[in-house]
């Protein structure tokens, strides 16, 4: 026989087990926390911009489909800012010490769709040093752009810069622990549920009903230890008192 729970019998499920879903969801936020707070190292990230212009020639007029030219050189730029050729030579002027891959995995160079201007940005345990990766490969693929294209087109728009207002973009722990109540929640009635499905007693004579599929003609009430000697005493003063009067008469 398949077996159904109706929405009333859900939600007195989770009343039952309240409890423990908000102890669930409690735990799930304070580990959130602390892992946030103390544990997770805090990222900083800081950002300069660089311009492409197609080198143009004096003698010739500006043709419509320059800037369309630097659209497509962006993308190569893009990949050669990322580069050992560049990446190198930054970490031997800082005299960074790490490898290639993990400065170009601090690195994202992006442009925004239609635009002349890539966005380098660098992130960093240390905002001083972020900002410093980030403006050193920034001058040094415009010197090096040259050698490498063959050409002299990109400008430095702003460079990266540290203020007293900055702070980390990672890690946010309002949203952790935001994402850590909905979780716990979630684990709380999935595991009081679960708990429900695996309970096989029997509770009360509505369930015995339901099972067997037959009605209950009588129930045997619960008595502890206290009650059955008040009702022997209780009894024992019945019988002497009625000898009393069967002895009196």
């Amino acid at each position: 026989m398949e077996e159904t729970i109706s929405l009333k019998e859900l939600f007195e499920t989770l009343r039952k087990r309240l409890s423990f879903i908000l102890s669930i969801t409690f735990i799930a936020i304070i580990i959130s926390g602390v892992i946030s707070y103390f544990f997770i190292t805090p990222i900083y990230q800081t950002s300069t911009q660089l311009l492409v212009n197609q080198a143009k020639n004096e003698q010739s007029p500006y043709q419509n489909n320059e800037v369309q030219t630097n659209l497509q050189l962006i993308n190569t730029y893009n990949v050669i800012i990322k580069s050992p050729a560049i990446l190198e030579k930054v970490i031997k002027e800082m005299n960074l010490n790490m490898t290639v891959s993990e400065l170009n995995g601090k690195i994202t160079v992006q442009n925004e769709k239609d635009s002349q201007v890539v966005n380098l940005s660098v992130q960093d345990k240390n905002a001083d040093r972020a900002a410093e990766i980030a403006n050193t490969t920034a001058d040094v693929f415009k010197k090096e752009i040259v050698n490498i294209m063959n050409v002299d087109n990109v400008s430095i728009l702003a460079k990266a810069t540290v203020t007293d207002e900055i702070s980390p973009i990672k890690p946010r722990p309002l949203i952790n622990i935001a994402i850590a109540l909905v979780v716990g929640l979630i684990v709380g009635v999935g595991i009081a549920l679960l708990l429900e499905y695996l309970d096989n007693t029997v509770k009360n004579e509505q369930e015995i009903e339901k099972l067997l599929g037959v009605p209950v003609l009588g129930v045997i009430a619960s008595m502890n230890d206290s009650s059955t000697k008040d009702n022997k005493k209780k009894s024992s003063e019945k019988n002497a008192r009625l000898r009393g009067e069967t002895i009196g008469s």
